[in-house]
C-alpha cells in the first residue's frame, strides 16, 4: 500500500471551522483590527499610539490622540473604502485558499453572491496581495527550471507562439536533496534571452542556488548571479519528462497549466497573466498548513496599501 501523502490529506480549514471563526461582520472586524495593529492602533500619519474612539452613523473611526487624524480600520489597506461587507471579502479569502484548484471570477459571483464586475474586483485585490507577498521570494539549494508559456488565442487573434495572449514565463522548483519539492517562483519574462534570464536569477536565486536546467542556452546566465549551473541536454531520445533531475518542475508545471485552463477563459493573459501565476505560487508555498493559509493571507492584505480598480487594470509594465 502507497504512504500517504500527508501534505494532500491534511484537513485544511474546514467550513465549518470557518463561520465559527468569521462568520459574523464583528468577528470579521476583529480579526482584521488584530492584524492590521498586532499590539494595539498605529496612527498611519504619525505613529502614535494613543487614541479614541468616534462614530460616524455605523463607522467605527480611531483618532489619533496626538495628531487627531481620523482613520478607519479599512481605510489604507485593500479594503480601502469598500462597500461590501467584510463577510464577503473573507467568504472570497476562503475559497481562494483552500480549494486546491482554482476559483474564476464568474464562479465567486456564485459562491459569495456578488455582480461579476465586484468579483472581479475583490479577486483581483486578493491576487495583487498574493503577488506583491511573493515578490521578494528567493530559492537557493538544489533548484529545478523550465521554460514555459501562458496563455493562447484570442478571439480573431493569431495562434501558436506567436499569439498576442501568450505570454513566456520560467518555472523554478526547490527541492531537498532527496529531491521532494518544497517552494516555486513562476516568474514572467519578455524573452529567454541571457539577459532576462540573468536578471531574473539576480531576483529570485540565491547565489549558492545549484540550478538543473535542460540545454537550453539562456539558462547558462544563471552563472552570472553567482550560482551553480548542471545542464541537462534533452533530444528525441531524451526526452525530459522521463529524466528524474525534472521530474517536479514538469509535475508542477503540468498540475498549473491544468488549473488555470480548467479555471480560466477568454481572459487576458498578457495583461493580468503575473497574478494568476502569484495565485498558484502563493498557495504552492504555503501548502504544508492549510489551515492558517486564509489567516496569513488576511494578515498580508490588512498590511497592504489601496489599490483601485484602475489601477488593477492597468497592464504589468506601465504601473
Amino acid at each position: 500500500m502507497a504512504k500517504m501523502n500527508r501534505v494532500q490529506f491534511q484537513p485544511g480549514m474546514s467550513l465549518t471551522e470557518f463561520l465559527e471563526q468569521y462568520g459574523t461582520e464583528s468577528q470579521c472586524e476583529a480579526a482584521v483590527e488584530k492584524s492590521r495593529w498586532p499590539n494595539g492602533f498605529v496612527c498611519p500619519e504619525c505613529q502614535g499610539t494613543g487614541h479614541c474612539v468616534v462614530w460616524h452613523d455605523q463607522v467605527k473611526t480611531f483618532q489619533c490622540a496626538a495628531c487627531r487624524e481620523q482613520t478607519t480600520l479599512t481605510a489604507g489597506t485593500i479594503f480601502h473604502a469598500t462597500k461590501l461587507p467584510l463577510r464577503k471579502w473573507f467568504q472570497a479569502m476562503y475559497f481562494l485558499t483552500q480549494t486546491k484548484n482554482n476559483v474564476s471570477a464568474l464562479e465567486l459571483t456564485r459562491l459569495i453572491g456578488v455582480c461579476y464586475r465586484t468579483a472581479w474586483r475583490l479577486k483581483h485585490k486578493l491576487l495583487q496581495v498574493m503577488t506583491e507577498r511573493e515578490a521578494p521570494r528567493q530559492l537557493d539549494g538544489r533548484v529545478e527550471i523550465d521554460d514555459a508559456y501562458l496563455g493562447g488565442e484570442l478571439s480573431g487573434g493569431k495562434a501558436g507562439r506567436g499569439s498576442e495572449n501568450k505570454v513566456s514565463f520560467i518555472a523554478a522548483v526547490k527541492t531537498t536533496d532527496d529531491h521532494h519539492p518544497l517552494l516555486a517562483v513562476f516568474s514572467r519574462v519578455k524573452t529567454f534571452s541571457l539577459a532576462e534570464v540573468e536578471a531574473w536569477a539576480t531576483k529570485h536565486l540565491a547565489a549558492s542556488a545549484t540550478v538543473v536546467s535542460d540545454g537550453l542556452a539562456c539558462f547558462t546566465a544563471v552563472t552570472k548571479a553567482g550560482c551553480q549551473h548542471e545542464q541537462e541536454v534533452v533530444g528525441k531520445k531524451r526526452k525530459s519528462t522521463d529524466m528524474s533531475c525534472f521530474l517536479w518542475v514538469n509535475t508542477i508545471l503540468g498540475n498549473l497549466k491544468t488549473a488555470i485552463s480548467g479555471t480560466y477563459h477568454s481572459f487576458d493573459f498578457e495583461k493580468y497573466g503575473h497574478r494568476y501565476l502569484a495565485e498558484m505560487q502563493y498557495r504552492f508555498n504555503r501548502r504544508f498548513d492549510l489551515a492558517v493559509i486564509l489567516p496569513r493571507l488576511l494578515c498580508a492584505a490588512a498590511t497592504t496599501g489601496k489599490r483601485t480598480e484602475a489601477w488593477l487594470r492597468l497592464a504589468e509594465d506601465q504601473r
